[in-house]
Formats: structure tokens, sequence, C-alpha cells
């Protein structure tokens, strides 16, 4: 028998089996031949094979403004958003099914049609899957912030990030970061300040509250617990 193929790094996530509802299971079998990008697989259940990037256009059928969110979770945010954006098409990227299964039952349910989703590891979504400069902005709300020291190097917003976001990302293009951690909010700008590819687009310590935001029960939850939220924003120089 062949040895199993693993990553040669460490990932943002650890992807733990769970069971979907009755009604996942169900938009799962109906929507996903819609939304759900097929993709071709490297080592990984969730990797994409270098050199098998998507064309948009076709995706979706038009060409119009891209906006990519990493770690969309159960939806709320990219779908929200999707609903009142019509001229824009949409990717949520994230790694368990039952949160894409939901995404998808809420994006129907609304007549979301400008929306896709790719169940893969984000950064090789980034580097592999998406034309360079293809991105016209790239939404990175709440990442898990791996709090505990030994688990930092799995943080997603590190250098190798900073680059890889750096080529997805059209020139002019905006980079959008929140999390309630502060060591992590204060990685996450030490990273980019130090990226050659990006610059602020705020004054001050941290962007205001991005208005396009949804309040999810990330948000909320740290709010309750009394921690900061930090925003960031940036913009992806033409070099």
């Amino acid at each position: 028998m062949e040895s199993p193929v693993y990553r040669d790094r460490p990932v943002s996530f650890v992807r733990r089996s769970g069971r979907m509802s009755e009604a996942q299971d169900r938009a799962w079998a109906d929507l996903s031949p819609f939304y759900l990008l097929p993709v071709e697989r490297d080592a990984a259940a969730t990797s994409i094979r270098p050199g098998s990037a998507v064309d948009p256009g076709e995706v979706y059928g038009r060409r119009a403004p891209l906006i990519v969110e990493i770690g969309s979770g159960q939806g709320h945010q990219i779908v929200a958003a999707a609903s009142s954006r019509a001229d824009t098409d949409f990717l949520a990227v994230e790694v368990f099914s039952a949160g894409l299964a939901r995404t998808m039952l809420d994006a129907d349910r609304a007549g979301v049609r400008n929306l896709r989703l790719v169940e893969a590891n984000a950064p090789e979504v980034l580097e592999h899957l998406l034309p360079a400069a293809s991105v016209d902005e790239l939404w990175v709300f709440f990442p898990d912030p791996w709090h505990k020291k030994k688990h930092t190097k799995r943080r997603l917003v590190a250098p190798e990030f900073a680059r890889i976001a750096a080529q997805a990302l059209r020139p002019g293009g905006t980079l959008r970061l929140a999390t309630d951690w502060q060591d992590y909010a204060d990685q996450m700008r030490a990273v980019l300040d130090a990226a050659p590819a990006f610059e602020r687009a705020f004054a001050g310590e941290w962007a205001d509250r991005f208005d396009g935001r949804v309040l999810t029960a990330f948000e909320r939850k740290g709010i309750r617990v009394g921690r900061d939220i930090r925003d960031l924003t940036y913009t992806r120089l033409a070099i």
C-alpha cells in the first residue's frame, strides 16, 4: 500500500468531520451542482492542484468585480453581501461541509445567483484556483486566532499569506481584515505593513469598522466578552 501524502506545512484549520442535518444533506445534493465549484485536488482532501486555475468569466457567465471571502463559515456575511450587490460576483472559501451546505441553502432561499463556493484551503485557492490579479476585494473576517502560543504558527495571516493575497488581488484592489484578538490584530498589521505589495488604507492605529460587514455570531461573542474588534484595510499596490 502507498503511504498517505500530507502537506509540508501546517494549515490554518483543523477539519473535523461533522454530521449534516437532513436539510443540509438535501441542500448539498440539490444545490451544489450550481453553487459549488468542482476543483482538481492535489495531495490533501482540501487542496488545489497547481495549474488548475478557473476563468471567473466562465464560472459566473459574465465579467464583473469579484469579492472573495476566506473562512465564510455559515455564509451569513457573504449571502447578505451577494444579495445586496447584484452587479458583483462573490466566492466563499470554506473547509467545513456543513457551513457550505447552510450557505447554499440560504443563498437559494434568497434567490442569490452571483455567488459560488469552494471547499478548499484558502491559500491554495488564491495561489492555484484564481488567476493572478482577478480579485477586486479579499475579506478575512475573524479567522481562527490560534491563541495558544504553540499553535500561532497555524495563523492564516503571515508573510507567505501576504504574498499570495497580493498575487490574487488586482492592483488597486482591497484587502479587508477583522479580528477580536488583540495579539492577532497586532500580527496582521505588522505582517501587512511589512508587505511591499500593500499600503494602509486607513489613518491612525486601526481602520473604521467596515460598514459592509454584518454582525455575525463571532463578532457578537467578542463584544459580549469585552474584546475590542479590530479592523484593517489595505490597498494592493501596482508594483
